[in-house]
């Protein structure tokens, strides 16, 4: 017996919606994104070695505590953050995407980008956004993967670490994120 494909889309459709519903939005104030965000860092950095000593030499860190990403098909992400420097918070940024492909699913998560050097940290605020994949070479490193990373070994521009990632995706297809100045 074999499911009738459009009865299973709206099923498919159905559950993502919900899941998205079930989401909560961003952060209300510039304060409640800051603890966030900072509160997001300090787990990083007592979970991951590598974290903590790019955390030492980085000249500033951005740091994304909530993303969401939910699609089908045609799916998206939102997020927003706070770009600590010298441990102070000296803007707030959002992180938007787009993908098209095979997909379905809605998650979590967060991510810090380690910025290494003054010409990273200018990228960010040129043009009409940083697109991620142009401009500076990022490495991401995922939790586990950090375990093994040592700052001798280490020689990119940039370094993101995912964390926190809750709920599923699957999927293979094109994506694009690009991280903007808030006016905050």
């Amino acid at each position: 017996m074999y499911a009738n494909p459009a009865r299973s889309f709206l099923m498919a459709l159905a559950i993502l919606l919900s899941a998205l519903i079930a989401l909560p939005a961003a952060a209300e104030s510039t304060a409640e994104l800051d603890r966030a965000s900072q509160a997001a860092l300090n787990r990083l950095l007592a979970k991951v070695s590598a974290a903590r000593a790019l955390n030492a030499k980085a000249i500033a860190v951005l740091v994304f505590p909530s993303i969401t990403k939910a699609g089908l098909v045609v799916g998206g992400q939102y997020g927003e953050g706070v770009l600590w420097r010298d441990g102070k918070a000296v803007g707030h940024y959002s992180t938007a995407g787009a993908s098209y492909g095979l997909q379905a699913g809605a998650q979590k998560y967060g991510y810090a980008m380690f910025f290494m050097n003054e010409k990273a940290l200018q990228a960010l605020d040129a043009n009409e956004g940083f697109e991620v994949g142009i401009g500076p070479s990022i490495v991401v490193i995922d939790e586990g993967m950090g375990k093994s990373h040592t700052t001798t070994t280490m020689q990119d521009d940039i370094y993101a670490f995912i964390f926190s990632q809750k709920g599923l995706m699957a999927g293979i297809g094109l994506q694009g994120n690009k991280i903007s100045k808030l006016n905050k």
